[in-house]
């Protein structure tokens, strides 16, 4: 995708100055090919695009732990309280990796900590990295509702971002493409078509979302790491994502390992 080819661009210390402080709302969307290309260059008429060591788009790879009858997993699904992910976030151009530990509690708040973490060794799981695993569980939830040893690799998904700054509302936008879903195990890969916008603004609506609205685009709900575990597993049950595996991401195609 090339939208942002022309745009002014903006660093990521400005970005970060420009934005912060600042409650947000999260809307994510599910484009297709075509309505990208019809919303995504007005959008752009309107935004700063970050760039990174010249880089307008950085490669992502996200590795997913959970326990062997996939808790976290299962506590997304229903929902329950004291909900937790454990993943590895790599930057694939950079080659960093940071631990993130994501957990949900009280008044659906949602607490993202994270540490450095070994860019050769991001399917894995250290003795520090199952101590601080630990740690954090305990001190977000009140107990760590897991055995962090048993914390297995059950998914990884990477991609590629393009991220958005609109000037006028001081508003984020990343826009996800080559969305691929990996099992580890097995190698058995997916690969998604649509392209994931996610919006992120004051309470109120931006300009972003009015502009996916207008364009008949309604807000959708994905999760990288729970709908891929859906897609890739039909014995999983989809509950919240249901509409979105059955209706918004039937392109996903099987590729060979």
């Amino acid at each position: 995708m090339n939208f942002s080819d022309q745009l002014q661009t903006i660093s990521l210390e400005e970005l970060n100055e420009a934005a912060a402080l600042q409650t947000r709302t999260d809307r994510k969307y599910i484009l297709t090919q075509q309505q990208a290309e019809q919303v995504l260059p007005l959008l752009a008429q309107q935004a700063l695009v970050l760039s990174i060591d010249g880089r307008r788009a950085s490669d992502y790879t996200s590795v997913y732990f959970d326990t062997p009858d996939l808790a976290s997993f299962h506590l997304a699904a229903h929902p329950r309280r004291r909900r937790f992910k454990v993943r590895t976030r790599s930057y694939m151009d950079t080659q960093q990796c940071y631990l993130e530990v994501k957990t949900e509690g009280a008044r659906e708040q949602t607490v993202k900590e994270r540490i450095e973490h070994p860019f050769a060794d991001r399917a894995a799981l250290s003795e520090q990295s199952l101590e601080y695993i630990q740690e954090t569980l305990d001190h977000e939830l009140g107990s760590c509702p897991i055995v962090p040893t048993s914390l297995t690799p059950v998914i990884d998904s990477s991609y590629s971002r393009t991220t958005l700054f609109l000037p006028e509302t001081n508003s984020r936008v990343t826009v996800d493409n080559n969305l691929v879903w990996t099992e580890p195990r097995t190698g058995f890969r997916l690969e998604c078509n649509e392209i994931i916008v996610e919006t992120k603004s004051a309470l109120n609506a931006g300009p972003a979302d009015k502009l996916l609205w207008r364009h008949q685009i309604r807000p959708s709900r994905i999760s990288k790491f729970a709908t891929g575990m859906s897609l890739l597993n039909q014995n999983l049950p989809a509950n919240r994502w249901h509409k979105t595996t059955k209706h918004k991401i039937s392109t996903a195609v099987s590729l060979h390992p």
